[in-house]
């Protein structure tokens, strides 16, 4: 089974948004094993469209369309797909009481154009909108299926997985159950993996492995088939040890978890609190931190110290270390980490000094960058960095190594 997604709105080409949409579908369509070769965006245009599908038809066997199910004239995907079928649009009741009980909730009176909302391509498999007003649909003709699919992501995704993906199955008459699990890997290159696990992605067949590079990390999918779901499993086991065998010390957390996310799991665990004492990293690494719950107890509190004399008269690095060394130097940031820790009585501190660019500091390039860490009753480490990229990947990478040496260091 072969797909094409076909994303639809003028939106999307004048970059006014992303299409996350066909990345949210292609990952869900590869768990399935169904194939996606080609991404099109079409603007909203009737013309343009029906050319797109007709491409589409004579090169896949199912064809997605997102957006351009609204209430508005622009709104034209189902309606140009009904024509190419030569349906009629007809309205689903059910859509429609859906549509008035929500106008009469909020208080607000339905325009007309609404009601264009509930039509339907007529013999098509309705699929219900539990987040927002227009169904979605599929519908087979042609020796092809056709689905459709409103364009916000949080009505399309649960539409997607809800009612979309066991249809699908069911349609397909797929026997095997196919698993997928995703290792993330950190502090080695997309290249450098390949070519640790080089004979095992050659030689895959059941299971694959597919690798991808993200923002400062790598991931593996691999990906099982088989009739038994524990079988599948299984064979999911047996080659995550044989890459973790050879690239295992770059492991850092299974499928959608961050460098962060598995911080704040261990300093729960551990039950320990952090302070950060953040000059180049300007507050991003509390941030982030602070985004994930229960943060609130793990962080006791930080400073974001730029200027020399807030390193100095607030966290308490000696004259003498910044007049000698500097405030870019391991002296400075393994009093940086020691004293944050002290002053907001924590287990632990940690401290980001360096030069995030594009000019040179106190004769340092760019991507010079050091990390203290201070963990109560070991002694203060700090960690140097040479990191390549403009000012905001300096930044980030920092705070991905600084999580990444808190967790091989606690």
């Amino acid at each position: 089974m072969h797909a094409e997604i076909i994303a639809v709105g003028s939106e999307l080409l004048l970059g006014q948004i992303v299409n996350t949409n066909a990345q949210f579908m292609s990952k869900v369509l590869a768990d399935m094993g169904i194939n996606v070769f080609f991404h099109t965006v079409v603007g909203d245009n009737a013309a343009r469209l029906k050319a797109a599908i007709e491409i589409a038809e004579n090169r896949a066997d199912m064809i997605i369309f997102s957006g351009g199910l609204g209430p508005t004239k622009d709104d034209l995907t189902k309606e140009t797909i009904a024509a190419h079928l030569n349906r009629a649009l007809i309205t689903d009741e059910r859509a429609m009481e859906s549509i008035e009980a929500y106008f009469n909730r909020v208080g607000r009176t339905m325009s007309e154009n609404n009601r264009k909302q509930a039509l339907v391509i007529e013999g098509s498999e309705v699929l219900p909108n539990d987040h927002g007003m227009a169904p979605g649909m599929i519908v087979s003709a042609k020796n092809h299926i056709y689905m459709l699919f409103p364009g916000p992501p949080k009505e399309m995704e649960p539409m997607f997985l809800t009612y979309a993906r066991p249809s699908i199955m069911n349609k397909l008459q797929v026997q095997e159950k196919i698993i997928s699990r995703v290792l993330r890997f950190f502090g080695i290159g997309e290249s450098q993996l390949e070519t640790e696990i080089d004979d095992l992605i050659v030689g895959q067949t059941n299971p694959t492995i597919a690798p991808l590079a993200g923002d400062g990390e790598v991931t593996l999918r691999i990906t099982a088939k088989h009739q038994s779901e524990a079988t599948a499993k299984q064979l999911i086991d047996n080659t995550e040890r044989l890459i973790l065998n050879r690239v295992g010390e770059y492991f850092y957390g299974y499928d959608e978890t961050s460098l962060m996310s598995e911080l704040s799991k261990l300093l729960k665990e551990k039950k320990l609190t952090i302070a950060a004492a953040e000059s180049l990293t300007g507050g991003m690494f509390e941030k982030e931190l602070t985004s994930i719950p229960g943060a609130g107890s793990l962080l006791m509190g930080g400073v974001v110290c730029y200027h020399p004399k807030v390193k100095q008269n607030v966290l308490h690095v000696k004259e003498e270390t910044i007049t000698q060394h500097g405030v870019v130097s391991a002296q400075c940031a393994k009093e940086l980490a020691e004293n944050v820790a002290s002053l907001m009585n924590a287990d632990i501190g940690i401290s980001f000094t360096g030069v995030a660019g594009p000019e040179e500091l106190e004769g340092k390039p760019a991507g010079t960058v050091f990390i203290g860490i201070k963990i109560k009753d070991q002694p203060t480490k700090v960690e140097e960095l040479k990191l390549g990229g403009n000012r905001t990947s300096i930044r980030i990478r920092t705070v991905q190594h600084g999580c990444n040496y808190l967790l091989k260091s606690i």
